[in-house]
């Protein structure tokens, strides 16, 4: 099978969010686990999303779902490692899109790993896929790219 490569324009990451490696996310081979990876990954797409005023479900009972997730992992990630999670969004479609990820590690500048999450507009209510709200696509138009 050949191997996932992953790889963002600079340009499209917009926000940025530092975690620390906790002690708890430390697997058997003493680095950091793809479980506490995957948790991590989701805590900075939901800061990512607060930051630009986006509820995860709306009063309507439409929200964001994640419809899949893609990893690739270039260095290991020890306790207390901080880390820093440059986020971004790009591929928009009708429905969804994609949260991108960069994760490194500022003391030394490597890089950890890469991701992405594609998501879908969904509503719990009706159980159906819905069409991305117009004020959503708004606040990720360039103007609103942070330096």
């Amino acid at each position: 099978m050949a191997r996932l490569t992953l790889s963002f324009p600079d340009d499209q990451f917009c926000f940025s969010t530092q975690l620390t490696v906790r002690v708890t996310d430390i697997n058997g081979a003493n680095h950091l686990g793809n479980d506490s990876m995957i948790s991590m990954i989701s805590e900075a797409r939901a800061r990512f999303l607060f930051e630009f005023g986006v509820q995860e479900t709306e009063a309507d009972g439409t929200g964001i779902i994640v419809t899949d997730l893609a990893t690739t992992y270039r260095a290991e990630a020890h306790a207390r490692d901080q880390l820093l999670f440059e986020v971004g969004v790009m591929d928009f479609n009708k429905y969804g899109g994609d949260v991108i990820f960069r994760v490194t590690r500022p003391a030394d500048g490597k890089l950890v790993a890469m991701a992405k999450q594609g998501f879908v507009f969904y509503n719990y209510g009706h159980s159906q896929v819905v069409p991305m709200p117009d004020d959503f696509r708004a606040k990720f138009s360039r103007v609103n790219w942070i330096d």
